[in-house]
């Protein structure tokens, strides 16, 4: 089973991948936080990927280019590659909707969560095969023999064999996964190890979300990480955070004259727009508040539901100056998640049940998607605005959100579930809540956090030391560098 570029295929329902634009970046400035011996390693491992991949192309294919955590770190660790001389190249895939809907499926499947309730029978692998035939007849004839392809998550699955019959070295990078297997799980790998089992290697984010059928020596380990040096992550001092806010409606306050420009992935520079429909109230947090914010994709396993009846019910025991922001993407901006729009309409619903006082006290934004990088300079912003940043997820392979508030030295608060548990020692760099559907833990944890700020504060610092030893971009490009050795490493 797979597709063959050969083979007949079924009638196709798309034109073909889109190129995704790659800014070339140089490594200095990321060496320039290293200590000298990690940095030597980041340069080695440099030029051993430059002869590597000396006259081979380097491709990425994944769902989209922006609206999620697999798009951001491609965005930041291929354009460090394209910065050595490589010739790397990113493309996403083009799938109607029922496609997103079946791989949406898989996705939660993968998390060991039952998702929409639907199966995934032979018409739906007959779809899944039929979109991704079309999107291989667009990359196939570009792919030369000794290329590398690098696939990500399941989207892109089914095309593992037809890129293989082009003589390419094909590796499929997983980043979800649960620790502990269930009937979900065990269906979603079914369906997609026909596939992903043929692959050169396999790559996932920890040990305990592979499954036992994976040849061990195509099996590797790789921690995603963050770009200090991306819109999203990009030190900015604190009067400019409370400005951006002011400026962008996100927070209430007096609208400052300033420079509002900020730097985007390509070089040039932005400006932050003003805008009156990011908050579904007319009433934004006073400047002043103290802001507990979670930031993250409306997806039911981040439970932003869970977080809003969590602080509602519980409003009377939090500090009087404590208010609540949820924020995501706007929900018509991120084609391949069409849970998105459901998701943020069961918050809307629970926001609009609250008594007047909760609230004024809990807000849901949308961010701008229209604009990608002002869109990462916003959340920067709200990130370091917050006293405490939450990640309640259900499921987490990896929590991005958690590794990008780390590194801006905020206390944060998240589940002990999956990868998070990777990230944060609890008590020492952030807290753990134990069992994320516990709602009056959740709350007590909170309330403690918000009441001993000198704790938060040193819960902070702690973090932002464990991020750089740990999920900068440096270790990334090491890792892949050794994935390329066991590849082709031999060849030359």
């Amino acid at each position: 089973m797979g597709l063959e570029h050969n083979r007949v295929q079924p009638t196709r329902h798309n034109t073909g991948m889109r190129p995704v634009e790659i800014y070339p970046t140089g490594l200095d400035r990321l060496a320039s936080l290293l200590a000298p011996a990690r940095a030597l390693r980041l340069g080695q491992a440099a030029e051993r990927t430059r002869v590597m991949l000396a006259d081979r192309t380097m491709w990425h294919v994944n769902s989209t280019a922006k609206g999620g955590g697999v798009a951001e770190m491609l965005s930041a660790l291929l354009g460090y590659v394209r910065g050595l001389g490589v010739d790397v190249q990113w493309l996403t895939l083009e799938a109607d909707a029922e496609f997103f809907a079946i791989t949406k499926r898989l996705h939660n499947w993968a998390h060991g969560e039952a998702g929409d309730g639907g199966r995934l029978e032979m018409a739906q692998r007959h779809h899944y095969e039929a979109v991704l035939a079309s999107n291989l007849d667009s990359i196939a004839p570009q792919v030369h023999s000794d290329d590398v392809v690098v696939l990500h998550d399941p989207q892109t699955a089914g095309l593992v064999p037809g890129l293989q019959a082009c003589g390419a070295k094909v590796v499929w990078r997983s980043h979800v996964g649960r620790d502990t297997a269930n009937e979900y799980t065990d269906q979603a790998w079914a369906f997609l190890r026909p596939y992903v089992e043929q692959a050169h290697g396999m790559v996932f984010s920890r040990k305990s979300f592979c499954p036992d059928w994976v040849a061990p020596d195509r099996l590797h380990f790789i921690s995603p990480s963050i770009d200090p040096f991306s819109p999203k992550n990009l030190d900015l001092e604190p009067d400019r955070v409370t400005a951006v806010l002011v400026r962008s409606g996100l927070i209430a306050g007096r609208d400052r004259d300033g420079d509002y420009g900020f730097v985007r992935r390509d070089g040039t520079t932005g400006l932050v727009r003003r805008h009156n429909d990011l908050l579904l109230s007319d009433s934004p947090p006073p400047e002043d508040a103290r802001l507990v914010v979670q930031v993250s994709r409306w997806d039911r396993l981040k439970d932003m539901p869970g977080v809003l009846r969590g602080f509602a019910d519980h409003l009377a025991d939090m500090p009087e100056d404590a208010h609540l922001m949820l924020a995501g993407p706007a929900v018509d901006s991120v084609s391949d998640d069409p849970e998105e729009a459901e998701v943020f309409a069961d918050c809307e619903q629970a926001w609009r049940s609250l008594t007047a006082p909760a609230g004024r006290r809990i807000h849901l934004a949308q961010l701008p998607m229209d604009d990608p990088d002002e869109n990462a300079h916003l959340t920067n912003a709200l990130q370091r605005h917050a006293s405490v940043v939450v990640q309640k997820s259900l499921v987490e392979s990896f929590g991005l959100t958690v590794t990008e508030v780390m590194w801006k030295a905020r206390p944060v608060m998240a589940s002990r579930v999956g990868g998070i548990i990777d990230q944060i020692t609890d008590g020492q760099d952030g807290l753990l809540l134990p069992d994320p559907k516990d709602l009056d833990g959740f709350a007590r944890t909170l309330r403690h956090l918000l009441n001993h700020q000198r704790l938060a504060a040193e819960l902070g610092e702690a973090a932002r030391a464990r991020a750089q030893d740990h999920y900068i971009g440096d270790r990334h490009l090491v890792a892949y560098a050794h994935l390329l050795e066991t590849l082709i490493g031999t060849e030359r």
